[in-house]
């Protein structure tokens, strides 16, 4: 199974950079992770925030294959703590074997077209965080829920 992760924008910050390259390299050691970045649009000023949602669906949608099992990080998702995201990887990557598409949307979230599309909802958090800090949260839970489905002692409970 390979995971895909889809973000729209970039991450600016070399602190946040150094920190999710931290964590996608520990993460080849047990999962083909692949990193998708979808360019900020330009010219947004002169789009509502629907149009702009509507474009970066497009751009999303064409990342996407019928057989994909599609996860939006939104903020009206089920929430895990880190053992539960875990048994839901596991569960996720033994009974399927459609590729899993983890996607956070750009600044006004998703547009409806993409809320069709998916297969689930996860919120990291009820919180809201920058697109650029979700990225590092995102991959190092991900790593988190791999050590614990090995069962290696980065997690402590």
């Amino acid at each position: 199974m390979k995971i895909t992760f889809i973000t729209v924008g970039k991450t600016e910050d070399a602190y946040l950079k150094d920190g999710i390259e931290k964590y996608v390299k520990r993460l080849k050691h047990y999962t083909k992770l692949e990193m998708v970045d979808i360019p900020e649009l330009k010219n947004t000023k002169a789009l509502t925030e629907d149009q702009q949602k509507a474009k970066e669906a497009e751009l999303i949608l064409k990342k996407i294959t019928v057989q994909d099992h599609v996860i939006l990080l939104d903020e009206n998702g089920m929430e895990f703590t880190s053992v539960q995201f875990a048994n839901y990887i596991n569960k996720r990557s033994v009974s399927s074997s459609a590729n899993l598409i983890f996607i956070v949307g750009g600044p006004y979230g998703f547009d409806q077209s993409v809320y069709q599309r998916a297969n689930d909802k996860i919120s990291l958090s009820r919180m809201t965080f920058s697109h650029q800090m979700v990225r590092l949260f995102f991959v190092e839970q991900l790593y988190r829920a791999y050590s614990i489905i090995k069962g290696e002692p980065y997690h402590h409970q």
